[in-house]
Order: C-alpha cells, then sequence, then structure tokens
C-alpha cells in the first residue's frame, strides 16, 4: 500500500488513461461485435401448434459492423434443451452452410410428429468467415398431424336450439389428477366461438378463437399450455360458445354461414412426470346449460343478465346436478387445421375524453377515436338495473346521435346488473364494436368517463412502420390509416368493422395489402386469408368476392379486380417478404382464376375477357352531377382486359420462379397475345386510351400494358387530367396506383397535388372533417355537412388508405427490390417536392430496421439512412448537379441523366449494411 501511495501524480494519470483506453475498446468491442437475435418459426416467436411439417427459421444480424453480411450458417434442432448441442442435437443439425439466407430457412432434419417440440438456435459467420455465438434457444412445438390423434367428439347440449337466437351453452367437466403433473395442452376449437376455463381461470388471452375461415374446408383448433392452471387432485374445466361469425345472421335474419348449433370440441392432455399420459376428451359425460349470456350476436351485440350469473361453474365442487347432458355430434374432423396467423387480442384502452348531451337528449361519451373493439363497464346500481350502450361512429350535422349507417346491425350491449351495492364489472365476450361514440342509457347515477374504458381489439400483429413529416395533416392521414388497418384487421382483413357486412372483400384487400405490410407484419395473416380463398374458390376457377364466402353473396362472383386478389395477394407477399412458399401453396388457385378467363375469352372474337355477369367496375369512383362530366366511369371490358393481362403476368413470373418453365412459357405467350389485342382495341397511337379516365391510365401504365414509345405520352394524359380536374377520380381500382405511376413517370408535382388537396375529393379532406380513420367513400360527409348514403357510408374502410404505400416508398423513398424481393435488397429513391422538407420513416424488415430521413434546407438535401446488417441498398440521392458527400466525404458517383418531368435528376450508389448521410445539391 505504501508503495502505491507513492505513485506519482503523472503515473496516476497514465493508468487511468490506460484504463479508460480499456473499457473503450471493451465497449466498441461489445458494439461491434455481431449477434443473433430475432428468431422466429413461421413468422412467430415460440409458435404452439403449428401444423406445418416443413416449418421455416427466421433471424436478425444484430450488428453495427459497417458492410456486415452472413456468410454461412448453422442451425441445431432438438427434442429438448439438454440436447441443444453439436454433439447431440437429435431432430437437426444444418452443419456449416455456405449462405447469405437468414430469412425463411427450411427445416431439413427427421420427420416431425404430432405434438413434437423442437428447440432450435442458430449461428451464422460474417464477411470475414468469423463465427458469431450461438443465438439464444427459440421453440416450436407441433400440433396434431394425424386425424387418429383426435379422441374428442363434438359435443352439443341435447335440447334443440331457437332457430335464430338464443342463450350461449355453457359446458364443464371435473377429472381428478393424482400424480406430479410435467406438462399439459388445452386443444380446442368449436363451431362458434368460445371461451375456456380451467379451475375458473380464463385460458389464453385470445379472442374471437377459433377464428373466421372457411368453416366447412378449413376450421381452425387452438393450442394452449395450461400446465400452470392444473394441479393435483380435482380439477374442473368449463367452455362457453357464443354465435361468432359462425352463426351470425345478416339483414332478414339471413344466417351468414349457414349454420345452426353451436358445438365444442375439445381435448386435454396431461403429461405426468413418470412419462404417463391422460386425455380428457370432449364427450357425453360433459354437462351444460345456459346462464347469464342471453345473446351474442357478431352484429347486433350482446344481452348479458349478472343475476343468472352461475358463481363458480368453472370450478372444482360445482353443484351441477341440474345442468343438462350433452349429445355427441357427428360433425366432421377431417376439416381441422392449425393456426398459422397472431391471434385476436386486446392491444390498447382508451378513456372517454368527452361528455356530450345531444339535442336528441342521449347522454354519449366521445372516445377521441374511431375503434374497434367494445367498451368495459364499470357501474354500481340496484339489483336489476338494465343499462344499455349504443355504438356510432359520427354525430348527425344537429350534434345527434347516427346509427342509419349502420343499417340493420342494433351494434348495442344491454348488461344488468346483479346489485348487492358492489362496483360491477362487464365485459364483452362474443361480440365487437366499431365506433368512436358510445350512447349510454339506464344508468341511474350520473354518467362519468369512468362509467366505461373502450378495450382495442385486433389481431395481434407486430407493429413495423412509422411515416411522419412537415405536414400535420399528412401525419393525421398516416395515423387514420394505421387505426383503419387496426380496426378491419381481426383475424380476416374486413372492408368495415361496424355495420351489418364486415366481411373478407378481396380487392379491397389487394389494393390495401402493400400498404398494411409496411405498418403492421401482415404475411402470416394474409397467408391465412388466402388459404381460405383457395378453399372457396370454385371449380372452374371463379373467386367469390368476399372471403370466406357466404351464402348470402353467391351472386356475382368471379367478378373484375375482385376475383384478381388471387394472384396479386400472393405476388404482394413475395415481393415484401420474399416468401416464395406462398406462391407454391397458392399457385393452383392462381392459375385456376387465370384459366378461368382464358376459356371465357376464348368464346370473344379479340380473345380478351369480357364478363357477361354484373361487374362492380372501379368501385364508388369519382361521380358528378355536372352535366358535361357526370362521373369518371371505366368500362367494364377495359377493366377485364387489364386484369386479364395483370394476373397472367404475375402467374407467368410466379411460374417461373418455381421452376414450372412450361408454365411459364404458356403464360408469358398468353400474356403478349393480351397485350397486343388490348392495343388494338383500347389504345390509340398517339397514347390516348378509351375509356378516357384517370384509373385507365394508372391501369394500363402501371401493369405495363402500354408499348414503350407511347408510355410519355399516356402518362401526359394522365397528368393532364389530374390538372384539368384538380383531384383524384379514381374508385378502389386505381386509386392504389395513381401516386405511383405519376410518380414514376415524372409528374411529381401532380402526385403532390393530390395529396395535399384538402377539399373533395382527396385524402386530406376526411382529415378536415376530423376523422380518425379512413373513409369508405371520398364524401361520407358531403361539403355542406351532409351524409352520403345510409346504404354504404362506413366511416372506417381501409381501401383508400392505400396511398399509405406511396409515402414510404416515393416520399420516404423505402422500397424493396423486385429482384431481391423481401428488403434482401433495398432500393432507397425518395421524391421531395414542393412543401414537403422534412420526412421521417422507418420500416423494420425481417432482415432488420431500415431508416429514411430526410430534409430539404437552403438548396441543401440532407438525408440519414439505415441498412440493416445482411442486406445492401442500391441509392438514389435527389440532386439538381453534380456532387455527393456520404459521411461528409467526397464520393464518386455520377448524376444519372434520365427523360422525365422531374424538377431534378438522381445520384446513385450503392451501399452494404449501416448508418450513413447523404448530401446534395438541390434546388425545387
Amino acid at each position: 500500500m505504501k508503495k502505491f501511495l507513492n505513485i506519482s501524480m503523472r503515473e496516476i494519470r497514465f493508468i487511468r488513461l490506460c484504463l479508460l483506453i480499456m473499457l473503450l475498446g471493451v465497449s466498441v468491442s461489445l458494439k461491434a461485435a455481431t449477434e443473433l437475435g430475432n428468431l422466429t418459426t413461421e413468422y412467430k416467436k415460440d409458435p404452439i401448434g403449428i401444423d406445418v411439417t416443413v416449418p421455416r427459421f427466421s433471424w436478425k444480424l444484430l450488428s453495427d459492423v459497417r458492410d456486415q453480411e452472413q456468410t454461412a450458417y448453422q442451425i441445431l434442432v432438438a427434442s429438448s434443451p439438454e440436447l441443444l448441442t453439436p454433439q447431440k442435437a437429435d431432430l437437426w443439425n444444418s452443419q456449416k452452410v455456405g449462405s447469405s439466407q437468414s430469412v425463411l430457412v427450411d427445416y431439413a432434419g427427421s420427420s416431425l410428429k404430432s405434438r413434437q417440440r423442437g428447440w432450435w438456435m442458430v449461428r451464422a459467420w460474417d464477411k470475414n468467415g468469423k463465427a458469431t455465438k450461438w443465438s439464444k434457444p427459440a421453440l416450436f412445438e407441433m400440433g396434431f398431424l394425424q386425424p387418429s390423434d383426435w379422441q374428442a367428439n363434438w359435443i352439443k347440449p341435447a335440447v334443440a336450439f331457437e332457430e335464430y337466437s338464443h342463450p350461449a351453452p355453457y359446458f364443464r367437466k371435473e377429472f381428478n389428477l393424482n400424480k406430479p403433473i410435467k406438462s399439459a395442452r388445452l386443444y380446442s376449437t368449436s363451431r362458434g366461438l368460445y371461451e375456456f376455463f380451467i379451475n375458473g381461470e380464463r385460458v389464453g388471452d385470445q379472442y374471437f378463437t377459433p377464428g373466421y375461415t372457411s368453416y366447412e374446408k378449413r376450421l381452425q383448433y387452438q393450442v394452449y399450455d395450461i400446465t400452470p392452471l392444473l394441479k393435483g387432485g380435482v380439477n374442473a374445466t368449463g367452455a362457453i360458445v357464443g354465435n361468432g361469425w359462425y352463426r351470425a345472421f345478416r339483414p332478414n335474419n339471413t344466417p351468414l354461414m349457414q349454420h345452426q348449433d353451436l358445438e365444442l370440441f375439445a381435448q386435454l392432455e396431461v403429461e405426468f412426470a413418470d412419462g404417463s399420459r391422460l386425455i380428457i376428451p370432449t364427450d357425453d359425460s360433459w354437462k351444460t346449460t345456459t346462464g347469464p349470456l342471453l345473446k351474442s350476436e357478431m352484429y347486433d351485440g350482446e344481452i348479458y343478465d349478472a343475476r343468472q350469473e352461475l358463481t363458480g361453474w368453472n370450478q372444482p365442487g360445482y353443484d351441477d346436478a341440474k345442468w343438462g347432458k350433452t349429445q355427441i355430434t357427428q360433425t366432421k374432423k377431417n376439416n381441422l387445421v392449425g393456426v398459422i396467423a397472431e391471434p385476436v387480442r386486446k392491444i390498447e384502452e382508451l378513456k372517454p375524453i368527452e361528455i356530450i348531451y345531444t339535442p336528441a337528449g342521449d347522454t354519449v361519451l366521445d372516445m377521441g377515436q374511431n375503434m374497434v373493439g367494445w367498451c368495459r363497464l364499470r357501474v354500481k346500481a340496484p339489483k336489476g338495473t338494465t343499462i344499455k350502450l349504443r355504438h356510432s361512429e359520427i354525430l348527425d350535422q344537429e350534434g345527434n346521435f347516427y346509427t342509419a349507417n349502420l343499417r340493420t346491425a342494433d351494434q348495442e350491449i344491454i348488461y344488468t346488473t346483479r346489485g348487492g351495492g358492489e362496483w360491477e364489472t362487464f365485459e364483452p365476450k362474443f361480440s365487437f364494436q366499431g365506433f368512436r361514440y358510445v350512447a349510454v342509457s339506464g344508468y341511474p347515477a350520473e354518467v362519468t368517463n369512468d362509467l366505461i374504458t373502450g378495450v382495442v381489439i385486433h389481431s395481434d400483429l407486430d407493429f413495423v412502420g412509422a411515416f411522419s413529416c412537415n405536414n400535420e395533416l399528412i401525419n393525421q392521414l398516416q395515423q387514420n390509416i394505421v387505426w383503419s388497418q387496426r380496426g378491419n384487421f381481426l383475424d380476416i382483413p374486413s372492408d368495415c368493422p361496424q355495420r351489418d357486412e364486415r366481411l373478407g372483400w378481396t380487392a379491397d384487400i389487394h389494393a390495401f395489402a402493400p400498404t398494411a405490410f409496411y405498418n403492421m407484419n401482415s404475411a402470416a395473416f394474409l397467408t391465412k386469408w388466402l388459404k381460405d380463398l383457395a378453399a372457396d374458390q370454385h371449380e372452374d376457377g371463379r373467386v367469390p368476392n368476399v372471403i370466406p364466402d357466404e351464402p348470402y353473396n353467391k351472386i356475382n362472383i368471379g367478378a373484375t379486380g375482385w376475383a384478381d386478389a388471387a394472384t396479386i395477394v400472393p405476388w404482394s407477399i413475395y415481393t415484401h417478404y420474399g416468401d416464395k412458399q406462398v406462391l407454391e401453396d397458392q399457385y393452383a388457385s392462381m392459375k385456376g382464376w387465370v384459366e378461368y378467363m382464358r376459356r371465357e375469352a376464348k368464346t370473344s372474337e379479340d380473345r380478351l375477357y369480357r364478363p357477361k355477369t354484373f361487374q362492380f367496375n372501379d368501385w364508388l369512383a369519382f361521380t358528378s352531377t355536372f352535366p358535361n362530366y357526370q362521373g369518371a366511369t371505366t368500362d367494364t371490358d377495359f377493366l377485364a382486359a387489364v386484369f386479364y393481362y395483370h394476373s397472367t403476368a404475375i402467374l407467368a413470373k410466379s411460374a417461373a420462379l418455381l421452376g414450372k418453365e412450361q408454365d411459364a412459357a404458356t403464360y408469358a405467350s398468353l400474356q403478349k397475345q393480351i397485350k397486343e389485342s388490348f392495343t388494338r382495341e383500347f389504345l390509340s397511337q398517339n397514347g390516348r386510351l378509351s375509356p378516357n379516365t384517370q384509373t385507365a391510365y394508372v391501369l394500363a401504365l402501371s401493369f405495363d400494358l402500354v408499348p414503350e414509345e407511347l408510355k410519355a405520352s399516356a402518362a401526359q394524359r394522365l397528368a393532364n387530367d389530374v390538372n384539368k380536374f384538380g383531384h383524384i377520380t379514381t374508385g378502389f381500382l386505381g386509386v392504389a396506383d395513381i401516386s405511383h405511376v405519376l410518380t414514376r413517370y415524372g409528374h411529381v408535382a401532380e402526385a403532390y397535388k393530390l395529396l395535399y388537396r384538402q377539399k373533395y375529393p382527396s385524402w386530406l379532406y376526411p382529415v378536415t372533417k376530423g376523422a380518425t380513420t379512413i373513409w369508405e367513400r371520398w364524401d361520407a360527409i358531403k361539403p355542406d355537412g351532409s351524409f352520403q348514403t345510409e346504404k354504404g357510408n362506413s366511416f372506417n374502410h381501409y381501401a383508400y388508405g392505400a396511398v399509405g404505400d406511396w409515402l414510404y416508398k416515393a416520399v420516404a423513398g423505402i422500397n424493396p427490390s423486385p429482384a431481391e424481393p423481401g428488403y434482401k435488397k433495398i432500393i432507397f429513391k425518395p421524391h421531395p417536392y414542393g412543401e414537403m422538407n422534412d420526412v421521417k420513416a422507418s420500416h423494420e424488415s425481417l432482415y432488420g430496421t431500415i431508416v429514411s430521413e430526410w430534409k430539404m434546407e437552403n438548396g441543401k438535401f440532407k438525408w440519414h439512412v439505415t441498412v440493416p446488417p445482411n442486406t445492401r441498398a442500391e441509392v438514389f440521392v435527389p440532386a439538381s448537379q453534380q456532387g455527393l458527400l456520404i459521411n461528409g466525404k467526397a464520393a464518386k458517383a455520377t448524376l444519372l441523366d434520365e427523360e422525365n418531368a422531374l424538377p431534378y435528376q438522381f445520384i446513385r450508389t450503392e451501399v452494404g449494411a449501416g448508418k450513413y448521410v447523404f448530401e446534395s445539391s438541390l434546388t425545387l
């Protein structure tokens, strides 16, 4: 110690400096080290109950090293954590595989069995050939792969149900566990919606199970880990089954799915510590009754009488002597499938922002946001007090509660209190509402903001995108797009969440899908929906207009621009996620639709597809009472021709990717033939289309139907039309691509004109009217304050929100490369113009976070870009003259000389993974 005390101050400072350098070195080393994380199986983290026999693994490289990439990987899969080593992995050891693939890597190990659990981990070799540490383990668990795995029976109450409405049936059974428990699973589904309970606890956090599918062909079952809910001795399980989509009734009591009886199907499996197994299936030993849930309708809402509650009904020891018997039905089991997509969950809670007393005398709570979900009611009132909650999206011109646009959907909750002087809390179980405003009646005390809490629900998809700019109206537009996606991505991509419809309309989602992918990871969600599309597709290849299909809509099957979702949505998934499997899985469906059009086209003289049935055409395109221009009607035969071509082109590309050489050649030839016939029929020699509408030019140019020498002329005509009217005139079929086409051909001024317009019709017009979601119609609220027709006037309808794709791609400049989809290669190409001078956007791809943030100031364009590890980017920097700085240093790059109407050019360069600052001179 004395020796240390004799060290000079100079020596002490030197020691401190050395220690600081060492610490900095450790810090830099830790930051620079490449690790692997975000392990997923089939897009999910630690999924349970999958029935994909060749699951796919994905992971992300986590590194700040410039140009970092994966050059090889090794995957281990084992049947237990203890075996997860290179020496012991008993399911798969891939060994070192020279590949940069880190997304959707196929499992190639031993055949997987029902109930199989697989623990897996991965390591990679970086750009220098150095191996990373092994990742943390991830898990997947198989569901049932064989029909013989099921010992359960379909059961229902042994009494006849009323034809249209009835109380929800309750089911229960007790069982004894007399040995130490190792693990336990519940495999369950229903005809209707269900909630399960074990020993009084709700099983899982999922809602609206088993989901909405093509029930007769694909009925999903769920798998739950119920180990923590069980105990030694007597246990009790219970379930409630509500109508849901399965037994929903549309106008005039027309059943949505033509189903009647509600049934339960479940299998509890308990594995004991000694290796033995106990199976408790649904059978006629279960008992049933009805209780307080008197009505549960998807469209109308719920009626709940708390006085009829069955206290302790789902716990051991409950006296069920007066409960009725169940009966086993002969309902089929061969349509049961595992879950693909993320479940519906509670996501967020909102409190009312205002109490409104309307001129008509209603007491209304304003949630401040058009939302989808339900209200949690908290009340204290005398026994037998009946409280009603009615839900609406909007107030009318006079400020009164407005529900006419719901058509026949009541969308109301009726709750009768149990009393007793205690606070009572109630939430609906099997219905959801689309609403901003809640009218309260029957509550005897003063209505306060604490009476209800808004519970936001939707499919629990990861939020993966963000966009903002220096214009607050556009920022609100982006929020409206996201909220409409949230409200309509509730197990299916629906058109609207409030009126007596709520269906999976095909045209809406193929227009919106690219936008949806930027906001939320929707790959598994739409993959599940596509399987229902294939299941409901007719043998002749026609595709129903809504998926899942339902009886009331049997007319007009296979509408142009609607049925084409069969080709467009799989291709969109492939482009955004690089998922080639979806093309393989949907190929027969895609081909079926094209072949239907091909057969029909043979009956026409010019071999173009000319449908003979009713068509929706460019749904809700601009209409006007002006005598010389009564609307933007795009001819049916024209639309049929362009979508026939587009679907054929997608099919040809898909066939080539999948190695189907003969089909690729066949459909490439057909594609060429359609284009030639289209040119003769609809295109003049000076680039004029007939019909001469915005949608016609948008689709012909977007789908590449216009010959190269006429593209500029056709694009100019589109720009002229925008300038002539000063606004957009497209409907659902043209809205997704109009801004892209204008931008692609240099007419960025017109694209921004459409974006910035605040008068009807425009994207910002609803924002100026206070909208918090996207409207179904450009003028859902007319300029004079009145409403559009109540026959179809949703205030939460995502189709027109398809402009969000352009905000990310063209304004922020984040694009997947067609040549290397899924953002393996990123194309950065922003298009600044006019007032837009400060943009921030990000997207969490399957490889990592992509960032594009640019700012215009004093003739300088400054752009922050992040390229995630294991990807590379092609970067187009807007510039008015030669000269580019990258991270403050002059870079060798050439100003491109492109012929277009843009007020600037681009400097092109390529970069690897890393963070960059690009600077150029730019005068607009």
